[in-house]
């Protein structure tokens, strides 16, 4: 049996966490106080959603941290799976703020109220500005990693909203439309649920072990069988270990078994070139023998 661990140190976003919640943080307390004197539903509620963002930057910013921490000998994998918990529960987070905006929206249809459309439309420009630049910082690690990729499109989603609020404000100033506000929290709400079932489709699959999206079993398991000397391929699973790691186990029927480990070496390495899979456990057979190969690393 051989195993094939390929270790790449994390991505450090160190900096990049700290300035985005801090960032946010800051205009957390600035939307909601300017909210408030403005009596806006749009800014009060972007404000409690801009808070779950710096929960969500908050809980991948950890888990991502305890994801580079050393396995022990009763936690072999070390803490990386928390980085798909943290993305799952950064989903279920979003869609309570979902919820709560959506029923505030719909009780100011029932009773309107007055919106100061200047103080609206100043704040959330400061939040496209604020929310852009916290996107950018995430934009290059968003392809690799679930939790990374999690807070981009969350600022990125908060840059458009803010945008809208603009948008909504300068309506109001000029028609008086009071309408617009409560309509455009539940647009809020339309746009944050949409990514964030996005977010927990993927979250929610690596968490019960599903083949990571952007690898079809299938064709591992046919370049498996057409390796020299397979005859076939059974026992095959394919699994998540973190939000960036990807773990394969499967046994290899080969009659004439290889003299040296080049057979395998070959597979682990291919196997992380072409489909990302990091750590490989190949079982070699032969009929009813089982063999079992030194490590490549102790070699």
């Amino acid at each position: 049996m051989v195993h094939s661990h390929h270790h790449h140190a994390p991505a450090r976003y160190n900096r990049a966490f700290a300035i985005g919640v801090g960032l946010n943080l800051l205009f957390v307390v600035v939307e909601f106080v300017y909210g408030v004197i403005g009596n806006s539903l749009a800014l009060i509620t972007d404000a409690g959603h801009n808070l779950t963002d710096v929960l969500t930057l908050l809980l991948a910013w950890g888990a991502i941290y305890l994801a580079g921490m050393q396995p022990t000998p009763f936690r072999t994998y070390g803490f990386r799976r928390l980085t798909i918990l943290a993305s799952l529960l950064s989903g279920m987070l979003l869609l309570v703020a979902v919820g709560a905006i959506a029923w505030e929206a719909l009780g100011r249809f029932a009773d309107p109220q007055p919106v100061d459309g200047m103080t609206v439309i100043v704040v959330a420009a400061v939040g496209v500005l604020i929310n852009t630049a916290t996107a950018l910082l995430f934009i290059r690690g968003q392809k690799h990693d679930l939790n990374i990729k999690a807070a981009f499109l969350h600022m990125a989603a908060d840059a458009g909203v803010s945008l809208g609020v603009v948008i909504a404000g300068i309506a109001i100033l000029f028609t008086g439309w009071l309408w617009l506000d409560p309509l455009l929290g539940l647009i809020i709400a339309g746009v944050i649920l949409y990514s964030t079932l996005d977010l927990l489709r993927d979250s929610a699959g690596l968490a019960i072990d599903a083949v990571p999206r952007g690898i079809d079993p299938h064709e591992v398991e046919e370049y498996l069988r057409e390796l020299p000397g397979v005859d076939e391929v059974h026992d095959l699973h394919i699994w998540p270990m973190s939000t960036t790691e990807t773990a394969l186990t499967a046994h290899l029927v080969v009659p004439h078994f290889p003299t040296d480990d080049s057979l395998v070496q070959q597979a682990s390495e291919e196997l992380q070139r072409r489909f990302g899979i990091e750590h490989v456990t190949l079982q070699c057979e032969t009929g009813n023998d089982y063999c079992k190969l030194a490590d490549p690393a102790s070699l």
